[in-house]
């Protein structure tokens, strides 16, 4: 119903592609495999394919029959770090590696794009389908930017989907302007004084001037940001000590921190500097902070997103709106938005478990939706 019939008719292709690559799945710059299949696939339809962009990233270009716009597709191909606990009978072979977000979904979609598009080159301009590696907080976006992405394949647009456990199935979601956080990941060193755990006079405790740093890092935001500016601090770690009678002479907090404007991540990222700085004085220790940013606030065009909606109305109807929430979510697909105007949505599928859940379960039925999307937006920009 929301898929071109041309697409509907290879769905079992597609549903045994998808379980493949979730049966056999690759952390991010490892995707070897995944991309040797996407470059086979795509050069038995006759795709002109460069592969090794970006590490193991595999870029398709495919001309339609006529000039037009260029319109670039984008899915990320990598898994997670967790083990899987879905007990299916595709389930991941590889221990410890899961495709706990659905990117083995996006890769086979953008696939059953390609296949539709090189049977039907009936369309106005060039599709440059981008697959890319490293999407899992690795810069997977920002290698393949640096080996020359755009410069090697330039776009005039840029489209890219996640699919979504949260929304009903075939629903597809987009924010104009910003829409996805930016991130930044921290760890910070706690170098103090190891002691007896009955003499902590003897210490320089670095579990309690820990604690007492994670309660002043969750008062960044509330007393430091703007209440109108959504914006989050997580300790997610907290890794110190090995005995019961022994108070360790070092510990180490990581986490996250996530925003929507670029001057409320540098603020978050001083105040952590200053606090660290302002807790080893106070405890004569040193507190050696290491911030790395990750990603960059996702912000769709707000034309592009009218544009997609208008091409998607034609298959989903009502089911496609501009009324997305924020998320504090974040996609290094933002770094390639930062060079070409696009969007980046979400479509709903069947089913209650979140995504990064060990029994996170991906509805192969959006396989022949998601692809008839993107391969609608090639036939519609392209001629625009």
């Amino acid at each position: 119903m929301y898929a071109l019939p041309e697409i509907e008719a290879f769905a079992d292709d597609l549903t045994a592609l998808r379980r493949d690559f979730h049966a056999h799945p690759e952390i991010g710059f490892q995707e070897h495999r995944t991309a040797a299949k996407v470059a086979e696939l795509l050069e038995s339809w006759g795709v002109s394919v460069t592969r090794g962009i970006g590490g193991t990233g595999v870029v398709g270009v495919l001309d339609g029959s006529r000039p037009g716009r260029t319109i670039g597709l984008r899915a990320d191909m990598d898994a997670l770090p967790m083990d899987e606990e879905t007990n299916l009978p595709y389930a991941s072979k590889n221990p410890g590696v899961f495709h706990g977000c659905g990117h083995d979904g996006h890769t086979a979609i953008l696939l059953g794009a390609a296949r539709y598009l090189a049977a039907h080159r009936d369309f106005a301009g060039r599709a440059v389908l981008i697959f890319q590696p490293a999407e899992e907080g690795l810069g997977g976006a920002r290698a393949m930017l640096k080996d020359g992405l755009f410069d090697r394949f330039p776009c005039d647009e840029l489209y890219g989907l996640h699919n979504s456990p949260y929304l009903d199935f075939a629903e597809l979601r987009v924010r104009p302007g910003a829409a996805m956080a930016g991130a930044s990941f921290f760890d910070i060193d706690i170098a103090g004084r190891g002691s007896h755990g009955a003499m902590p006079q003897a210490s320089r405790d670095p579990i309690a001037i820990g604690a007492a740093l994670v309660g002043e890092l969750q008062q960044i935001v509330s007393r430091n940001m703007d209440p109108t500016h959504p914006a989050v601090v997580s300790v997610t770690q907290f890794q110190a000590g090995s005995a019961y009678n022994v108070i360790p002479a070092s510990a180490r907090l990581s986490g996250t921190f996530r925003f929507f404007q670029d001057a409320d991540g540098e603020m978050i990222a001083r105040r952590i500097r200053q606090i660290c700085a302002g807790l080893a004085a106070a405890h004569e220790v040193e507190i050696t902070p290491d911030l790395r940013p990750v990603f960059s606030v996702l912000s769709n065009d707000p034309e592009r997103a009218g544009n997609l909606i208008d091409a998607a109305r034609g298959l989903l109807g009502g089911k496609a709106r501009a009324d997305a929430d924020l998320t504090m979510g974040s996609e290094d697909m933002a770094d390639l938005l930062r060079v070409v105007p696009g969007a980046f949505f979400t479509l709903g599928h069947a089913g209650d478990v979140p995504l990064h859940n060990p029994g996170f379960v991906f509805d192969d039925a959006i396989l022949p939706v998601g692809a008839s999307l993107f391969a609608t937006l090639v036939r519609t920009r392209g001629a625009a």
